[in-house]
């Protein structure tokens, strides 16, 4: 069953897109809320899963060289696949999909020479994986999270 929000629960997860550090102080302000509200209101939305709030790093300039978006096709339990492929270290985003491939991963990677290994050890090697098409990232024009609540 979804979460419902209310304006006020829209605002407050608005406020900490633009920003995960600012202040419940700050939030309160803007909301119309008393600091604690907005410290109880954030803490419900966390325990519902409604929202994390997370550091976004840039991949590059930890030493992950090389990302790309992996396609791949499946015979079998699309969701055993995806669950499988989830638990590789260097995936970072699972889809099940429908079109041409069933299951769409996002991998980050130190090199090439580890997606080689990622690729042949890890995801070719999942029971059920037919077929993979590799669409490797050359230049990052637009990363967001701050879709809003709309």
């Amino acid at each position: 069953m979804p979460f419902v929000l209310d304006d006020v629960a829209r605002r407050i997860i608005e406020q900490l897109q633009e920003d995960g550090r600012r202040s419940y102080a700050s939030i309160a302000s803007s909301v119309g809320m008393s600091e604690a509200a907005v410290r109880q209101r954030v803490q419900r939305l966390l325990e519902a899963g409604v929202m994390q709030i997370v550091a976004v790093t840039d991949p590059l300039t930890l030493g992950f060289s090389r990302q790309a978006m992996i396609g791949v096709r499946v015979d079998g339990d699309l969701r055993r696949v995806a669950e499988e492929l989830a638990q590789l270290d260097e995936v970072d985003y699972v889809v099940i999909t429908a079109g041409y491939f069933d299951i769409l991963i996002e991998v980050v990677c130190e090199d090439d020479d580890r997606l080689l290994t990622l690729l042949n050890d890890g995801v070719r090697a999942v029971d059920g994986v037919r077929e993979t098409q590799t669409l490797m990232y050359l230049r990052l024009v637009k990363q967001t999270y701050s879709w809003g609540t709309r």
